[in-house]
């Protein structure tokens, strides 16, 4: 028997605004662990690599991320000895119409047409042998063409989830009408019919199926996909379209740009219901949600303490944080931001997010602790003319070879062993050694062992910006 061969495909673009300030662009909510030991996108990835079975043949993923983070997913991967088929780089965001469109395109260019098992990277299941069962059975029926979609079933009049209308059809369900998310009396009455579900956002059919529908309902998305993946460009797993082809596709949904098209039409459209303790984990609600909770209805993470009080979430990240008389309340603390609000009104950290930007405010998207390819800086004091940073350099890599216009450097090394490009100089440095970094010199620092190297820097000058680097030579492609 000739196994249905099956593509994972994980959408992992997404920004999770919701979860600010936990969740930031530069290190959005799928790379985040808010349940469970592991982040959300290595969930994803184990549960898809759970899907083979005697009739269905897995292959490796394939990822739709970004570039800032591509590092960050073969990371993440590597921690799960997991590797990916390819990691597509969408240049900016343009919806999941255009990134399913470039994975459907990346699965055909090795010849075969395989089912594409798509899932978005920052969802959670409780149930795994469920969620594998249910998965397996949307492959089987996609194998024929059909565009298989994963209903949740409701457990509550949900407002947040837009919805699925199915019907019985030949001992399935296939999908009657998409709905857009409902007022609480409409959510009540869906939950009472029990013909609706929500929508996932998860969809299995074939890469040429999915390409054949966008050419009937959005030729548009289609053509100017298919021009930007055709002058890519490849370097090992990444696949890079072209930027200023990929800029030009319309933005647009994979529901709004073909799914909800798809009732009525020649399309065979069907859906397979899930019961697996599934959660998108979309706002602070969500994560309340899903975790353990004492008899008060209480949930925590990190070093939190909590007393009279019900039904609250305190997430604490680098101190103590204490909570009392609280009731419905998400407090989230970092060392740079903290939020405090109700939980019925978790949805609207959006707006939030949305004033940190118009205000050009670094907390909108970035930690104070910055991971970067090489490893990661922490800013753990700054002033009027100085800075100082705490840095991580993973076993075998390098900074890029670099000088500074406005500031000078001083390196003291805490952990391991620093290789040091100093001006014409190469010096070898352990523990408690240090060296200075003139303003204007070029330099760089690496990590020959093979243990973290730990260094704090301390920074002096007029102006101590990230952006005030000149790069010569850089391992990961930087400019």
């Amino acid at each position: 028997m000739s196994k249905i061969d099956t593509q994972p495909v994980i959408m992992a673009g997404g920004s999770g605004t919701r979860l600010w300030p936990l969740s930031r662009a530069g290190y959005p909510k799928q790379f985040l662990v808010l349940n469970g030991n592991t982040s959300l996108f290595q969930q994803a990835a184990e549960r898809l690599a759970a899907l083979s079975a005697e009739d269905i043949a897995v292959k490796a993923p394939i990822i739709v991320g970004n570039e800032e983070h591509r590092f960050m997913v073969l990371d993440q991967l590597r921690e799960q000895k997991l590797s990916p088929s390819a990691v597509v780089l969408e240049p900016v965001g343009r919806n999941t119409a255009p990134a399913i469109t470039l994975a459907a395109l990346q699965a055909l260019d090795g010849g075969a047409d395989p089912v594409l098992v798509v899932t978005p990277a920052d969802q959670t299941v409780t149930d795994g042998p469920a969620f594998t069962a249910a998965l397996q059975d949307a492959v089987r029926q996609a194998q024929d063409g059909a565009i298989v979609i994963l209903g949740i079933t409701p457990d509550r009049p949900e407002t947040g989830y837009g919805y699925i209308r199915a019907g019985a059809e030949g001992g399935g369900l296939r999908v009657e009408a998409f709905v857009e998310k409902p007022d609480a009396a409409t959510a009540r009455k869906y939950l009472d019919q029990g013909s609706y579900y929500w929508n996932s956002g998860m969809f299995v059919l074939r890469a040429s199926v999915w390409l054949q529908a966008l050419q009937q309902f959005r030729p548009d998305i289609d053509q100017a996909t298919r021009a930007a993946f055709d002058g890519k460009a490849v370097d090992g797993a990444f696949v890079r379209p072209a930027k200023d082809a990929f800029a030009a596709v319309p933005s647009e949904s994979i529901d709004y740009a073909v799914m909800e098209r798809c009732p009525g039409s020649a399309i065979a459209l069907r859906m397979v219901p899930l019961d697996a303790g599934w959660n998108d984990l979309g706002a602070w609600e969500a994560v309340w949600q899903v975790a353990d909770k004492d008899e008060s209805g209480n949930a925590s993470r990190g070093d939190a303490i909590i007393a009279d009080s019900r039904n609250t979430l305190v997430h604490a990240t680098s101190r103590l944080v204490s909570a009392v008389g609280l009731d419905n309340i998400v407090v989230v603390e970092t060392p740079d931001a903290v939020l405090v609000a109700d939980r019925s009104k978790s949805q609207d950290v959006k707006k939030i997010v949305n004033q940190l930007t118009a205000s050009q405010r670094d907390e909108q998207n970035l930690h104070r602790k910055v991971h970067r390819p090489w490893g990661w800086y922490d800013s753990i004091d700054m002033g009027e003319r100085f800075q100082v940073k705490r840095i991580m350099v993973k076993p075998g890599a390098s900074l890029s070879l670099q000088m500074h216009h406005h500031r000078a450097e001083h390196w003291i090394v805490v952990q391991g062993t620093a290789e040091i490009v100093n001006g014409d100089k190469t010096l070898l440095l352990t523990e408690n050694q240090s060296t200075y970094i003139p303003l204007g010199q070029v330099h760089r620092l690496s990590n020959p062992g093979k243990v973290p190297l730990e260094i704090i820097e301390v920074q002096s000058g007029s102006y101590l910006g990230e952006d005030d680097i000149v790069r010569y030579q850089d391992t990961y492609g930087r400019n």
